[in-house]
């Protein structure tokens, strides 16, 4: 019985850190960790000289001051769908990972995505 509790107490705890929801400036003291980021998008660029064609989303500030980064790579665009536009609210939901000091999540597809 004990193990079963352990269990349902870990699992319930493993489902609340998942969807732990987070603002720009909140990520970065979450590194490793699977959340929901949501911010304004402050900035937003794609770099197609670039190998991958990465594309940047600044939250809440733009760069080279940017706060929080949201990462779709060219080969993921057409799984993502839709990008935000500049000054629009969006939530970006994985593991947030650190880049040169900025934290980030790569989105890979629709379902990690809301605006």
């Amino acid at each position: 019985m004990k193990t079963i509790t352990l269990f349902v107490v870990l699992t319930l705890m493993a489902s609340f850190a998942q969807a732990q929801s987070l603002t720009a400036s909140q990520a970065k003291a979450h590194e490793g960790e699977n959340a929901t980021v949501c911010g304004k998008v402050a900035s937003e660029r794609t770099a197609t000289s670039s190998r991958g064609e990465p594309t940047f989303i600044n939250l809440d500030a733009a760069y080279p001051n940017q706060i929080f980064t949201i990462l779709v790579w060219g080969d993921d665009r057409q799984k993502v769908g839709a990008l935000p536009g500049e000054g629009s609210r969006v939530c970006a939901t994985g593991v947030i990972q650190d880049y040169r000091g900025v934290p980030e999540i790569v989105v890979r597809s629709s379902g990690q995505l809301s605006h």
